[in-house]
């Protein structure tokens, strides 16, 4: 029995486990959704609000510092609150922070909505990843979390394209207005089809930030942090990438994207499988895979074409990853799982905003556009040697 087993409460059997499944996923979905649809509606953000479009990128900026404010604090706030009454105020809490993003007149208004709908979503992900593994038996708790993070991954196939397709036809507000929608039908789902489990009754503001003081639990993080930094370099400047280096047209940008997509999908699904085998080998497999591709991604740039398989296997090495971190976050943090658990989509937003940070950094020093596929898998590195020091730990305390 492992950990995590002993320290979750006992397991409510859902009558249908697998549309339980779908319906945690469904808020996935609306979350990817809205994370990344702000990137494909730029223009039109800032012409709604009449700034620049690097100002509008702020937006952006701001909802990533929601999810890295909210997901410690609503675990340490939250985790004595019965989980299915957790998610549902927290789906109401992003349905509000996008409405207010529809709804937004000025640039500050924008920008306080973004940072507000933002908060619930590490948060959410973690609650719906303990109960996910809640209704499950224990050699599927890998499949049952991946399945919650694949409505995230098929939010970047889907939920994005449709609403940027929306935000550019019937104005960016409209966007929004569309994740509001996923958001209330998330929560007609949760409270049709998610069985009622009690939170943590024994839970502490005390005892949810001792588990931050873990090394296990900081470790992961920092390799969460800066291992997964390394395909945000290169997604963040995939356009400029396969077209100044590559020679493609501006045409085939979607083309990449998708590959980017279709790449979480299929490593999500992967990841799953691969956990319930093992959690440890699953990340430095991950972290490997991703570092080693991102080298080849650098190598075959000039080829434009011949980087598309390659962007692809970057994606699903990645989300390998991200799925063996949050399963071990819910291990290392013991009896704390609501902090450790929602803790790890805080570390992916500081990974988003670090690989986009220095793969800028390398470019505006004149380095070119293959650089960032190299300082990724400089980053991959990085977080490779703090797994090690993490598996070196967990073998000489047992």
């Amino acid at each position: 029995m492992t950990l995590l087993d002993q320290q979750a409460p006992a397991p409510a059997r859902a009558r249908h486990t697998t549309i339980a499944l779908t319906a945690l996923a469904m808020g996935g979905f609306a979350i990817g959704t809205t994370e990344f649809v702000s990137m494909g509606l730029l223009p039109q953000l800032a012409r709604g609000v009449e700034v620049s479009i690097p100002a509008a990128g702020h937006a952006i900026s701001a909802y990533a510092l929601g999810v890295v404010v909210g997901a410690p604090t609503i675990a340490f706030l939250a985790a004595r609150l019965p989980r299915r009454v957790l998610l549902v105020g927290l789906m109401t809490a992003f349905a509000l922070g996008n409405a207010a993003s529809a709804l937004a007149t000025s640039y500050d208004a924008l920008l306080l909505a973004r940072f507000a709908a933002g908060l619930p979503h590490g948060a959410y992900f973690g609650v719906a990843s303990l109960v996910a593994a809640g209704l499950v038996t224990a050699d599927r708790k890998g499949r049952a979390v991946a399945s919650v993070m694949l409505g995230l991954s098929v939010a970047n196939v889907v939920g994005v394209p449709a609403a940027t397709w929306l935000g550019q036809n019937l104005g960016w507000r409209s966007a929004y207005w569309l994740v509001t929608l996923l958001a209330l039908l998330t929560i007609a789902l949760v409270l049709a089809f998610v069985p009622s489990t009690a939170g943590d009754r024994e839970a502490t503001w005390r005892r949810e930030l001792v588990a931050l003081r873990r090394p296990q639990v900081l470790l992961t993080l920092v390799a969460g942090a800066v291992g997964f930094g390394g395909m945000f370099a290169v997604y963040t400047y995939i356009v400029p990438t396969i077209t100044e280096v590559g020679g493609l047209p501006e045409s085939v940008a979607p083309v990449f994207l998708l590959a980017f997509g279709l790449g979480m999908v299929a490593g999500t699904w992967l990841a799953g499988r691969m956990a319930d085998w093992s959690v440890m080998r699953s990340m430095f497999i991950g972290g490997a895979g991703q570092g080693v591709l991102l080298l080849v991604f650098s190598l075959l740039a000039p080829t434009g074409w011949g980087t598309l398989p390659v962007v692809f296997g970057i994606t699903v090495m990645g989300s390998v990853l991200v799925v063996a971190l949050q399963l071990r976050l819910m291990a290392v943090a013991q009896e704390a799982q609501t902090m450790g658990a929602a803790m790890n989509h805080a570390a992916l937003n500081v990974a988003n905003a670090l690989g986009a940070w220095l793969g800028g950094a390398v470019i505006a020093a004149g380095w070119g556009y293959r650089a960032p596929a190299v300082v990724g898998a400089g980053l991959a590195v990085v977080g490779l040697l703090v797994l090690a020091w993490s598996a070196a730990l967990r073998h000489r305390h047992g």
